[in-house]
């Protein structure tokens, strides 16, 4: 199955990440939500950025050294249409995820897990994770 997804995230404490191209970015503490696609198969992408063990490729990958995915969501449509709307509602972080579309960014910062829940759960549905 391909197709569109959020990752929920839960960042402990703030800190300096190296990500990539991006340099040294400073995440403060909090929930992230990454919006994400898979075009060759959804629940390998997912498994992927689950599993601690694996090549540093996307952003999203540095990121996730020092955080920890809570919840995964899928659908909502397309990948830019979802980090657009998240846009709206969110705090981001410049360019992240984004380096081959126009968005401003694929990651999304919010201090209140319900609220970042909240809106999500309107865009996406649920994915039971493994």
């Amino acid at each position: 199955m391909k197709g569109s997804y959020i990752l929920l995230i839960e960042l402990p404490e703030s800190t300096e990440i190296q990500v990539g191209r991006l340099g040294k970015i400073n995440f403060q503490t909090g929930f992230y939500a990454y919006v994400g696609s898979a075009l060759g198969g959804l629940e390998a992408r997912i498994g992927r950025h689950l599993r601690k063990e694996k090549k540093l490729h996307w952003h999203i990958d540095h990121f996730l050294t020092l955080a920890r995915i809570k919840e995964v969501y899928v659908g909502g449509g397309k990948e830019c249409d979802i980090a657009k709307r998240m846009a709206d509602y969110f705090d981001f972080i410049g360019g992240f995820g984004s380096s081959d579309c126009d968005c401003e960014s694929h990651l999304f910062y919010d201090e209140d897990y319900e609220h970042l829940n909240e809106i999500v759960g309107k865009l996406c549905d649920r994915f039971e994770m493994p």
